[in-house]
């Protein structure tokens, strides 16, 4: 596809080749902190510093890659958070998830094939006045949903999403290095100048020679100090990591599902390190159970079919020893997002809840 933008020519190249897959890898896995970040690719990849922007540039056009960004752990940041089920009427759905997407706290949300048919990731921000079970209540009341189950992360054994691109890695591959609940920062305190800074790089970085210079420059900081600054955040366990984040389904991984797992709790400790150790899992948390509810184990697993998912549960599952488990997949994306910290947006959500829910807060609290 040949179209102008601006003036110029822009030629979008829809199939991705071995360079592109490689390259994608490599952004998924860490972008580079350094001032020159698109020439460090280039030289593990054999090509120039113009040609991986180029290559990027194109990969966003034919939505590849969603953006590049740094990724923060909320808890490390002082906001609140919580997976969050809620059950309705099929014909319902549609539109409980478009009043939930209005919070701008939400960042998942997602239909799945379960009595719990809707499920969604909220966070709330430290100054919250109206607190998260409220803002759930809230939400539920607002969607008229007929049941909630608050299913925040009790442990966070594994996150991080690495889909690989170039084939290369069975789905038996394991990671040997991954964010878990130990690199958790639990009593760093952001200074004005991080903040600042935090709110510059959540943001999709600019394909130049040298975006963190840009970057610096919007926080009104030296680039020197902006590097500073990260790697300061990485090494604390406030930022995760700096990198791309693809769409899934676009790159070619169409199914995703969610794996729960009746773990007996005193086995939770030796089951969860063993889940997380494939490649395929995503993501492993311990949560709460309801007597609706038994499922104490989360995981994450994203493949190019159905079948590829079932296959890896199936090996977590004979890997394991657990046999009670279920898997929730996921019919619609009804919102993907990257959470925003330190915006004024969820207080003026918060505001206008107040208005209409105020005295009903104020006796729960």
């Amino acid at each position: 596809m040949v179209y102008f933008k601006s003036g110029i020519l822009i030629v979008v190249k829809e199939q991705t080749d071995s360079i592109d897959n490689e390259l994608l890898n490599l952004l998924q896995s860490e972008f580079p902190i350094s001032e020159d970040p698109f020439y460090s690719l280039g030289k593990k990849l054999n090509i120039a510093e113009s040609e991986v922007i180029s290559r990027i540039q194109n990969l966003k056009n034919i939505n590849y890659i969603r953006q590049i960004s740094a990724i923060f752990d909320t808890r490390s940041m002082k906001y609140k958070s919580t997976l969050v089920a809620m059950a309705y009427e099929d014909t319902n759905v549609d539109g409980a998830a478009e009043i939930i997407n209005e919070h701008p706290g939400v960042t998942h949300n997602y239909k799945r094939n379960h009595f719990y048919n809707l499920w969604f990731t909220l966070a709330v921000p430290p100054n919250s006045k109206i607190g998260l079970e409220n803002t759930v209540d809230i939400l539920s009341k607002l969607s008229n949903a007929k049941s909630t189950r608050i299913l925040p992360t009790l442990k966070l054994f594994k996150i991080g999403v690495k889909l690989d691109m170039t084939g290369k890695d069975p789905l038996s591959s394991t990671d040997e290095k991954f964010y878990g609940e130990e690199n958790i920062s639990k009593d760093y305190d952001l200074s004005d100048v991080d903040v600042k800074i935090i709110k510059e790089v959540q943001e999709d970085f600019p394909l130049v020679s040298n975006p963190y210079a840009q970057l610096a420059s919007k926080a009104g900081v030296q680039v020197e100090d902006l590097i500073k600054c990260l790697n300061n955040l990485r090494e604390k366990g406030v930022m995760r990591r700096v990198a791309a984040i693809l769409h899934h389904r676009k790159a070619g991984f169409k199914a995703n599902a969610m794996g729960v797992w009746k773990v007996p709790l005193d086995k939770i400790e030796e089951i969860a390190p063993m889940m997380s150790s494939l490649k395929s899992v995503s993501h492993c948390y311990r949560r709460p159970t309801y007597p609706d509810w038994p499922y104490s184990l989360f995981t994450m697993i994203h493949g190019k079919t159905a079948k590829d998912c079932e296959s890896i549960i199936k090996s977590l599952s004979d890997m394991s020893g657990i046999k009670e488990y279920d898997s929730l997949y996921s019919s619609k994306e009804y919102k993907k997002t990257r959470l925003k910290y330190f915006t004024t947006e969820q207080e003026a959500w918060e505001n206008m809840q107040l208005k209409e829910f105020g005295n009903v807060i104020s006796s729960n609290n």
